[in-house]
């Protein structure tokens, strides 16, 4: 039984990760990747967040990022380490972070007292991790903490987040949830991404996306029509897999402790509405929960 407020890992989760995913969103990013000669925005994608495994093959990363083709994983991996190494890319993916967050957040931030605050916490938090059956976070918990606050906090932000990514994946995989079932379904929640922004940056086709869904309708999770809005068992079974993320990923939060959490989400919060009115992402993204 948690000592934790209901959902209070979900919203701090919510706070604290955009802060890590803004990066893949970065024009710091590819430009940084273009300077290692990476300039294919899904060969950057692969090797910026699979960097910390190694020169590892396509099976590798289609496996851990569950819902891409493994037609366009394979398109680029492994051979954009013949690029750049992946010690390589992980300095840029640095670099990247670095330049992003000075520019949403401005430098008084960057040298604040709350952001060395947040940087304490989240690393705090991330000592409750485990490894076992979570590949994503293992590679990346290896990688050395920055010394700079910022990039601390960047680093635990991305061990926190794909901490809980492993978890929500063992999740989809035990709700008897595909790849692209997982989408389409997600996507059914109204919650999801755009579904022509889906196909082309996940290399599906649309005659995938249809199978898919003529599939859910078979099990009953998805509305009979052309319309994507899931029955009530599809709500259900969505549900779950959510509270089975927050299960599997309460470890960290409990560890921090209530006012911990309490604090590392507003201390977030504050660090999102900064980098929203620079137009980081919606100022929406700084209160979802």
């Amino acid at each position: 039984m948690s000592t934790l407020p209901a959902r209070a890992e979900r919203r701090c989760h919510n706070a604290v990760n955009p802060l890590h995913s803004c990066l893949f969103f970065s024009p710091d990013l590819g430009a940084e990747m273009a300077k290692i000669g990476i300039e294919d925005p899904s060969a950057a994608y692969f090797a910026t967040r699979a960097a910390a495994f190694g020169t590892v093959g396509a099976g590798t990363v289609s496996a851990t990022f569950y819902n891409f083709n493994p037609v366009l994983v394979a398109r680029h991996v492994p051979a954009v380490w013949e690029t750049a190494s992946p010690e390589v890319v992980l300095e840029a993916r640095l670099r990247a972070a670095d330049s992003t967050l000075r520019r949403l957040l401005g430098e008084e931030v960057i040298a604040s007292d709350e952001m060395a605050e947040a940087a304490r916490l989240a690393l705090r938090a991330t000592e409750a991790c485990t490894p076992h059956a979570r590949p994503l976070y293992a590679a990346h918990a290896d990688l050395p903490v920055p010394e700079e606050p910022h990039l601390a906090f960047w680093h635990a932000a991305t061990l926190l987040r794909e901490h809980r990514g492993d978890a929500h994946l063992a999740a989809l995989l035990a709700a008897g949830l595909d790849p692209l079932e997982s989408l389409v379904s997600h996507t059914a929640t109204g919650k999801g991404m755009a579904i022509r922004w889906i196909l082309s940056s996940r290399g599906w086709r649309r005659t995938d996306w249809e199978a898919a869904s003529d599939r859910l309708r078979k099990r009953g999770l998805l509305e009979a029509g052309e319309e994507l809005a899931l029955t009530e068992a599809g709500t259900a079974l969505r549900a779950e897999v959510e509270e089975a993320t927050d299960r599997m990923d309460i470890a960290p939060y409990e560890h921090l402790g209530a006012d911990g959490v309490e604090r590392l989400t507003e201390l977030a919060r504050g660090l999102l509405f900064t980098a929203a009115a620079a137009g980081a992402f919606p100022a929406s993204a700084t209160g979802r929960g």
